[in-house]
């Protein structure tokens, strides 16, 4: 049984004037997205700057996350490291906390063989009994996880039930679809422009980034392909499709924290070394909020 069908927001941190972390408004925050029809959260992945949050920070806003959704939708928790004593740790606690699943990203910087992912991945889902999702993306880690690997993993190990797949490498996903066509694995796009194709390929969802602004819309697009509709996903895959690329005119939180500061949401700064969006691509993103119908 999958996680989730549809969309799971990567939710964004937000953090107070004084850089602590705004737990206030992360309730308000999840409330809005399950109020506006998103099926599954992750909390403390690449946008939510987990990577500049002390590990008692980490535990503590997944557990206020749990707290918050209170079982409406499932809390999918990043609990990745470059060392695999310290995922193995986080996830023993982010299930402690009471994560529905995790998210484990490759390990990054210190990289390492084909083995030595298998062996990473392998002992920290052995460490807990809840569903554990791959993170792949090369991009920001420096490795990839080969779709062999990916294979092995969902084969051996019983409680890796799915990869979220931000390679962009659509010939990399179609051929992780058809290792891994008969058992019980997920495929979930990591990209927002390319839901149209996973889902094509037998893809049940996407992990966004853009649905903190349109998550009706991105929960719409997955299931009007699931139910055969695929004219109306392709069609709202398109109308978002520049907004989605001008979400990425910085790095990653920047322009979706500035979207959301913009549309009058108030979640704060980031820490660093992220800093704000220049004045000129701040300009790009409210003209594009504006031609998607979210500002006036």
């Amino acid at each position: 049984m999958s996680i989730f069908e549809g969309v799971a927001t990567a939710l964004i941190t937000p953090f107070s004037s004084d850089g602590s972390v705004n737990y206030s408004k992360l309730e308000e925050l999840i409330n809005k997205q399950i109020e506006d029809g998103v099926d599954g959260l992750v909390i403390c992945g690449t946008t939510g700057e987990s990577a500049t949050l002390t590990e008692r920070e980490h535990i503590d806003v997944i557990a206020k996350a749990v707290k918050f959704v209170n079982g409406r939708v499932p809390v999918i928790a990043g609990t990745g490291s470059n060392c695999t004593h310290t995922a193995i740790e986080m996830s023993k606690e982010a299930e402690e906390a009471g994560a529905d699943a995790l998210l484990l990203v490759s390990p990054y910087y210190n990289k390492t063989t084909a083995d030595g992912l298998y062996e990473h991945f392998a002992d920290t889902a052995n460490a807990v009994k809840i569903p554990v999702v791959l993170y792949n993306i090369a991009g920001r880690t420096g490795i990839n996880i080969e779709p062999e690997t990916v294979y092995k993993l969902a084969r051996d190990i019983k409680n890796i039930v799915a990869i979220k797949e931000a390679s962009g490498n659509i010939s990399q996903i179609a051929k992780i679809a058809a290792l891994t066509a008969d058992l019980d694995f997920d495929i979930y796009s990591g990209n927002d422009d390319q839901v149209v194709a996973v889902c094509a390929l037998g893809g049940k969802g996407v992990i966004s980034v853009v649905s903190h602004v349109i998550p009706r819309e991105m929960h719409d697009l997955v299931m009007s392909f699931i139910n055969g509709d695929t004219k109306k996903a392709l069609s709202i895959q398109n109308k978002y499709l520049s907004l989605i690329n001008t979400l990425f005119i910085d790095v990653n939180p920047i322009p979706v924290k500035e979207a959301m500061n913009i549309l009058g949401h108030e979640v704060g700064g980031f820490r660093k070394p992220l800093t704000a969006m220049p004045n000129a691509h701040r300009e790009i993103l409210k003209r594009e909020l504006i031609n998607a119908g979210l500002l006036k």
